[in-house]
């Protein structure tokens, strides 16, 4: 039976403890002789990533214990945190563990305890560790070294660096052997040609960002009397600059890069305007110019995408020639191309997003995708017969999916004609409808990043508004990837103007086509997406209230000290230099507009967030003080740059929809009451 209620008033199964037990996703799937290794969330278990293996007959199992937590801290957003091998013994991995960031080294069928190969360090961040390739005949494992060197965050330095497999690193730093110089801010791990004589990686600069210019790096690999070294290191392709044979001044993005078997380097660049795979000989050098050949070339679809996490991969080639490829617009989808005739074929299921992670296993390839209607699930697709099907981290409906939301994938119209692109979520409850000519309320979800994109996947966080009776606009404005470089770079200079307006825009249109209640439009965001909202509601009036998380506040203080290396100098592409447009810093921080705030909001911050400190929240409440608009601040320790642990995201989710019940004038007895103080 349908019951007739208003909207935002309906009564759900999915509650907040629902939404925090399957927040999250699988994380960086690996191949360990016959086994798939990747890593997973635990919400109740602190919100520790445990390591995961699945055997070859189906089983999967932790190969840690709690409180292992199998994370890396480099750039702060870590990336590859484990490598694996099997040796004569059985199984042997390498891994990051969260807590002291030392590597360790793990063989699980031995019945031994992890064993540290790297030592710790009391200067600032102490030493990390990421990216990991196992090198067991040569007795070492290379990888990333981000070394702290003073007690700032900007204090760092990146190298490549061996780490002696037997230990004896573990108490001394000097047996650490490094394998580049610092003459570059940021590196990823190395990649190893097939005959071991060549060695790649990218390596990118301060004010760039990965997605703004990179270079691909290569080296000989010579053999010592003792130990491996990299010699004639050299740039071979990429953000050269001007003057450079081969170089200008536009911006190349090469996001991976990986070894074929005949010796060339395939590469993704976005050179042409969108992450395109390329393929070069490092032997074919004229004058200094590599010629480098697209593979699938004049697509418009994105083969890669923004370098957030170290070790990425959006593409790997497979033993037989070809290459699995994650490729799209907006979305993306697993294929296999041929490099030599260019013809691409897409893997066929119900996936509509495949999370940057691949390997490979003799004609298999496995990954981590997700649907609109299914979450996150290690996928694997046999090349030989075509065939996908997930294997692992299943999803499975915790409830009945008839509660899951119905999304439509729309494009907007903005000011001077633009595109926005997004995804509406209508409310949707299989025993419910609203009466007969009421709007319902609706909430703009602004993404993270700002680089970065909502995906069109099943999100139990967006369905507990959806079966309530609340609807969800996932915007990607301008500035997103998954575009092309051109709607990507629309953010250059207009942080705070262009989001803030394609919001907005989104919003407004949902209102005049009669889909949403336009007294009763929210706003939320997370980080990147905390800064938006918080700019919109310091600068127009559409929004009833809305949630701010972990956000940017001052763009200043972040510019000089108060967030990461990785992105100190973000805002010089995103808003421009400080040193030349300082009236622009304070006149977009909602810091110096607190006074112009007109709708109550929420406040969420962790108090171990070194990203968005949470000294921004507390200057930025000092000025909302007196101010009379009504607004609450809920902090968490333990939590840093977004939330992990399920106490914290249930206390965050049921706080949020006391916001809107209170704002939007909505009835309901099944969450605490938000206090909000003026």
């Amino acid at each position: 039976m349908v019951t007739t209620a208003p909207y935002g008033t309906w009564p759900s199964p999915i509650d907040a403890r629902t939404v925090a037990a399957h927040d999250g996703r699988p994380a960086f799937v690996g191949v360990v002789g016959d086994e798939v290794w990747w890593t997973e969330p635990r919400p109740a278990e602190g919100g520790r990533r445990a390591l995961i293996r699945r055997r070859p007959d189906g089983v999967e199992e932790s190969v840690l214990p709690a409180p292992w937590n199998v994370r890396s801290r480099v750039l702060e957003y870590g990336g590859q945190p484990w490598a694996g091998t099997v040796t004569e013994r059985g199984p042997l991995v390498v891994f990051s563990d969260f807590a002291d960031q030392r590597l360790y080294a793990y063989e699980p069928d031995s019945g031994a305890a992890p064993r540290p190969l790297t030592p710790l360090s009391a200067v600032g961040g102490g030493l990390r560790w990421v990216d990991p390739v196992l090198l067991p005949d040569r007795g070492e494992v290379w990888c990333v070294l981000e070394e702290f060197t003073g007690e700032l965050p900007t204090d760092v330095r990146r190298v490549i660096a061996a780490v002696p497999l037997d230990g004896s690193a573990a108490e001394h730093r000097g047996a650490v052997r490094e394998l580049t110089d610092d003459r570059h801010r940021f590196v990823t791990g190395p990649r190893l040609s097939p005959d071991g004589r060549r060695a790649a990686w990218i390596a990118w600069d301060h004010p760039r960002m990965p997605w703004d210019g990179t270079l691909v790096m290569i080296a000989e690999v010579a053999d010592g009397e003792a130990e491996a070294e990299f010699t004639d290191v050299r740039p071979l392709v990429g953000d050269l600059g001007p003057g450079t044979p081969g170089g200008g001044d536009a911006g190349e993005s090469v996001a991976q890069l990986e070894w074929a078997a005949d010796g060339s380097l395939l590469f993704v660049s976005d050179l042409s305007g969108w992450w395109e795979l390329q393929r070069i000989d490092p032997d074919t050098a004229d004058d200094g110019v590599v010629a480098s050949r697209g593979l699938c070339p004049a697509r418009e679809e994105e083969f890669g995408g923004p370098l957030w996490n170290i070790g990425q991969r959006w593409f790997l080639p497979l033993e037989a020639g070809t290459i699995a490829v994650l490729h799209g617009r907006g979305g993306n989808t697993l294929g296999i191309l041929d490099p030599v005739t260019g013809e691409l074929v897409d893997s066929v299921g119900p996936w509509t997003e495949w999370a940057p992670t691949l390997a490979v296993h003799g004609s298999r390839v496995i990954g981590i995708a997700a649907g609109p209607h299914s979450s996150y699930e290690i996928v694997e697709l046999d090349t030989c017969t075509g065939r996908s099907r997930a294997i692992a981290a299943r999803h499975a409906d915790v409830l009945d999916p008839a509660y899951y939301p119905r999304p439509q994938e729309r494009t907007f119209t903005g000011p001077d004609g633009r595109d926005i692109h997004a995804h509406i979520y209508p409310p949707h409850n299989p025993g419910h409808i609203a009466p007969e000519g009421e709007l319902p309320p609706f909430v703009v979800w602004a993404h993270g990043g700002p680089t970065g994109h909502a995906s069109l996947v099943l999100d139990l966080e967006i369905a507990y508004f959806t079966s309530r009776g609340i609807g969800v606009a996932e915007v990607n404005y301008g500035g997103s990837t998954g575009y092309g470089r051109e709607y990507r770079e629309r953010l250059r200079g207009q942080w705070g103007v262009v989001d803030v307006e394609d919001c907005a825009a989104v919003a407004r249109a949902l209102a005049d086509e009669g889909s949403a209640d336009s007294a009763r439009l929210a706003i939320r965001g997370g980080s990147a997406g905390g800064w938006t909202t918080a700019a919109s509601l310091t600068s127009t009036d559409l929004y009833a209230c809305g949630t701010i998380s972990y956000p940017i506040l001052d763009l200043a203080g972040w510019a000089t000290g108060e967030t990461h290396d990785f992105e100190s100098h973000y805002l010089e592409s995103l808003v421009g230099p400080l040193a030349e447009v300082p009236d622009r810093y304070r006149e977009r921080s909602p810091l110096y507009r607190a006074d112009r705030i007109a709708a109550p909001f929420l406040l969420l911050q962790g108090l171990d967030d070194v990203v968005c400190p949470p000294a921004q929240c507390d200057r930025f409440l000092a000025e909302v003080a007196g101010r009379g608009m009504p607004h609450a601040y809920l902090s968490f320790p333990g939590e840093g740059h977004g939330f992990r642990r399920e106490e914290t995201m249930v206390r965050a989710v049921e706080a949020e929809l006391s916001l809107y019940v209170q704002t939007f004038g909505l009835t309901r007895d099944d969450i605490p009451t938000l206090e909000l103080r003026t």
